[in-house]
């Protein structure tokens, strides 16, 4: 996910696709877990789009934008 797509999120949006990502983070922990992951690179794109909207985020609450 791309930082110009995330800023065109509004704040509702952003936290909706944290939450989403999160819960997909949570599953493929869990297949790394029982040995059946076959993407492992995706556990760090995950992490890294999960602090690219955390980071947006801070930014629009910061400045009181409601986009």
């Amino acid at each position: 996910m791309k930082t110009s797509e995330i800023r065109e999120m509004s704040i509702e949006d952003i936290n909706k696709k944290i939450v989403e990502i999160k819960n997909e983070l949570f599953e493929l922990r869990m297949k790394q877990a029982t040995g059946n992951l076959e993407k492992p690179h995706m556990i760090n794109k995950l992490r890294k789009d999960v602090a690219r909207l955390k980071t947006v985020l801070t930014e629009k609450m910061n400045d009181g934008s409601e986009n």
